[in-house]
């Protein structure tokens, strides 16, 4: 069982808008961790209150918020940014 990534739209432009540095990790990161893996959910955590049924996985300082879905084998992610700013 492989799980992919997709990026909405959202995330594609907060993605668009980090350094180059930045995009390179965080893709890797998903290319290494999330795409092929058995299950998504043991390199992030669960949040909590307004944000529950979301994920968050950590890359240095930023953070990847995402929405795993179970009967596609995808994971989506909804928003990336810097930790200070992402749960704003």
């Amino acid at each position: 069982m492989n799980w992919a990534y997709r990026f909405d739209a959202r995330a594609l432009k907060e993605i668009k808008k980090l350094g180059q540095t930045a995009q390179r990790e965080i893709l890797a990161y998903l290319d290494e961790r999330i795409a092929g893996s058995d299950d998504p959910r043991r390199f992030g955590k669960a949040l909590k209150a307004t944000l529950s049924g979301l994920w968050r996985y950590r890359v240095g300082d930023y953070r990847i918020i995402c929405q795993i879905n179970d009967g596609e084998l995808i994971v989506v992610v909804v928003t990336v940014g810097h930790r200070k700013d992402i749960y704003d």
